[in-house]
């Protein structure tokens, strides 16, 4: 493998900030790589709930913790300017010592998320949305790569941007973009550190799944040798979003059973949302996949 193998939990911020404190500082004993959160304005599975907003609860969640990396899986487009969301990256990246990892995407569509209905913010249609994030992630780059940035794009500008000081991390922080479709998957290959997939349609069985991630795998190392970037330069992530994905962590071999068939097709980084639906039986197994599976997962 040309990668290390990692592991990593992302957490809904629907709890109070002292649980959060304490969820994050449990995840960080356990042998996790990384911990996430996500960015909408509200859960839009249920929008009535508590909900922190992300960057700043990242801001605070860096304070509290010490050695795992962190990040936003992924941070929606639609809801920043992009000189702006440099300037937030930077921030957290000296908040945290250089452990940030700067997760971004394109964002939900109206029709999934109400952040447009409640906010006033504009919903565009899919392929502006794509040809925007395009943009956006560019700048970003220049950004937080250069003391003194300028851009000059359909959609976005900077003149004579300063960004100091620059980035504990070295050019910057890595980046991880979500991607699906082969328009976002080509920006991937030419800008992310890191691809992240969910594999599909919520409800799409694990074969599926596993079948549909091969399949942009693919797509995207052809992408990659289009633009001469060596394909083994770019970290394969998968979010586990799935209604299956409730039985991973029942027992050891559940979990060995989904991680082996996404590491024969190049996935080195598997993320997990936090189990908050298990009992104390079963969060004693996730504890043990953390503490003894995974540490020898990476050995081997």
């Amino acid at each position: 493998m040309s990668q290390p193998l990692r592991f990593g939990i992302i957490t809904l911020q629907s709890e109070p900030w002292n649980k959060m404190v304490k969820l994050w500082q449990f995840i960080e004993k356990l042998n996790f790589d990384s911990v996430w959160v996500a960015d909408h304005f509200v859960n839009y599975v249920s929008p009535n709930e508590p909900w922190f907003e992300a960057w700043t609860l990242l801001s605070g969640l860096a304070t509290v913790t010490k050695k795992i990396r962190i990040g936003t899986l992924v941070t929606a487009n639609p809801l920043r300017f992009p000189a702006i969301l440099a300037r937030q990256a930077l921030t957290v990246d000296h908040i945290s010592g250089g452990r940030l990892e700067l997760g971004l995407g394109a964002g939900a569509s109206g029709a999934v998320d109400p952040v447009y209905r409640m906010t006033g913010i504009e919903d565009w249609a899919p392929p502006e949305r794509v040809r925007r994030f395009r943009e956006a992630v560019e700048i970003i780059d220049q950004a937080l790569r250069n003391r003194i940035s300028s851009f000059e794009g359909r959609y976005y500008s900077l003149k004579e941007a300063s960004m100091a000081p620059a980035p504990l991390q070295t050019p910057r922080p890595p980046i991880t973009i979500g991607a699906m479709g082969p328009s976002m998957l080509k920006v991937t290959a030419k800008y992310a550190d890191t691809w992240n997939s969910y594999g599909g349609d919520w409800g799409a069985p694990p074969e599926k799944l596993l079948k549909d991630t091969n399949k942009r795998n693919q797509i995207l190392d052809k992408y990659c040798e289009e633009l001469g970037r060596d394909p083994n330069t770019l970290r394969r992530s998968f979010l586990y979003f799935s209604p299956y994905s409730e039985t991973v962590f029942d027992s050891e071999n559940n979990f060995l059973d989904f991680i082996q068939p996404y590491r024969d097709i190049g996935i080195t980084e598997f993320i997990f949302y936090y189990p908050v639906w298990y009992d104390k039986d079963q969060l004693h197994k996730f504890e043990y996949i953390g503490r003894e599976v995974i540490p020898t997962l990476r050995k081997g």
